[in-house]
């Protein structure tokens, strides 16, 4: 009996710990929402589906983003526009391109189906916290 309270609070102790873990290992940063998704810097003409990013120079690592999925969720706004523009949750995205500066006004470009899961697309530019999964 006093081993399976200890192993239960061990549990209950590691869980805390991961899911800590995982929200401090998120990395603040802006997105913004295209839809011209052919061709891409990543894979050409090719189909990629929907739930795709365009990397910033930031994180597009001389053309090694490609493929890499990033879950991303809205933490805010950036502008007057939409002063709520969040939705609940987030989404997993897929770099198939890159967003090269000086054009590009956010870490991440999201398509604009990625974009619309997460946040109110008249906002154009939101928070947002990431990280590579």
């Amino acid at each position: 009996m006093e081993f399976s309270i200890k192993m239960r609070s061990i549990i209950v102790v590691c869980i805390a710990v991961c899911s800590l873990f995982s929200v401090a290992s998120a990395i603040a940063g802006t997105a913004t929402f295209y839809n011209v998704y052919v061709p891409s810097a990543c894979y050409g003409f090719e189909d990629q589906g929907v739930m795709i990013a365009a990397a910033s120079d930031a994180l597009w690592d001389n053309g090694a983003a490609c493929g890499r999925m990033y879950r991303v969720s809205c933490s805010g706004p950036t502008n007057e526009g939409v002063p709520e523009p969040c939705k609940e949750g987030s989404v997993t995205v897929k770099v198939v391109d890159r967003c090269p500066s000086p054009g590009c006004q956010a870490t991440i470009d999201l398509s604009q189906e990625a974009f619309s899961t997460i946040a109110n697309t008249d906002a154009g530019k939101i928070n947002i916290d990431y990280n590579q999964v």
